[in-house]
């Protein structure tokens, strides 16, 4: 049992994203010639997510999107933060973040209706997104033409900590009264 906790460790360890309970069973099935329950493998899971719970651990086991991986834990957020800025010199551009939320709160979309939102060409910001796998094609419209329709990845819900479209702040959630234009009834 104690070898197959490591095999698990290992293939959590080395996937750059998280990886499924469907997969880590098939590839364990397949690497170690053995029949193992999505039950059994939720136990074995839990049993890593102790191991890595204790203070002497700097990573925790998680699941975000359906997905388990490991994520370096809060206390270290600030120093990994500071690499992560060090790396990642090239940020998104205004256009491409408010492109990324049109998406995010509208998706299915199609690019025309991205820009009628926007009133500006978002031909570069989509392609940029598409470069950094925060979106994806998600298929085509039925409309003429047939143009490709525009969703989030996994990757931006990777990126986002979140399981789905419905975790993202809700507007009521971040306008407050200083924002709003106008009087204000009495």
């Amino acid at each position: 049992m104690k070898d197959i906790l490591l095999n698990i460790e290992a293939l959590l360890f080395a996937s750059e994203e998280g990886v499924s309970i469907n997969d880590l069973k098939q590839v364990l099935q397949e690497a170690l010639s053995i029949q193992i329950t999505k039950e059994e493998l939720t136990d074995l899971l839990d049993k890593i997510k102790m191991k890595y719970r204790s203070d002497d651990q700097v990573f925790d086991l998680r699941l975000i999107n359906n997905h388990y991986q490991f994520l370096t834990k809060e206390l270290y957020h600030e120093v990994v933060n500071q690499l992560q800025a060090h790396k990642d010199k090239k940020k998104l551009s205004q256009a491409a973040l408010e492109t990324l939320a049109i998406i995010a709160y509208r998706q299915p979309i199609t690019k025309l209706e991205v820009e009628q939102i926007r009133g500006v060409n978002c031909d570069y910001s989509i392609q940029r997104l598409l470069e950094r796998k925060l979106i994806t094609i998600a298929g085509k419209a039925d409309s003429i033409g047939k143009p490709l329709i525009y969703a989030t990845s996994d990757e931006f819900m990777n990126h986002f900590g979140i399981n789905s479209a419905k975790d993202l702040p809700q507007l009521k959630d971040i306008i407050t009264e200083e924002n709003s234009i106008g009087e204000v009834p009495v």
